[in-house]
């Protein structure tokens, strides 16, 4: 049976992923790191809402961050989580 702590870390993962915007910004960085302004032109959702979403999803470690002058770049923060994605992808679309 899985730890109390433990079952509450993997809910509060998938409660990360609940939000379709979050899973749009997960989508575009499985392609290549981003800064918020590319995010924001790929996902069509103002640079607000995607630092927003951004904050949570780095919350999660879900994205990390990379520092090149004054821009930000993010990346998903290893190969679980593109794995996750992936995964929760191919079982949406299971016929």
């Amino acid at each position: 049976m899985l730890e109390q702590n433990l079952a509450f870390q993997v809910a509060e993962l998938f409660s990360a992923l609940s939000d379709a915007s979050r899973v749009r910004i997960i989508s575009a960085l499985a392609k290549h790191e981003m800064n918020v302004g590319d995010l924001s032109k790929a996902t069509g959702l103002g640079e607000s809402a995607v630092s927003h979403h951004l904050r949570h999803l780095r919350q999660m470690r879900l994205v990390r961050t990379r520092r090149e002058g004054r821009y930000v770049f993010y990346a998903l923060h290893d190969d679980h989580v593109v794995q996750l994605f992936e995964y929760g992808l191919m079982h949406v679309q299971h016929d």
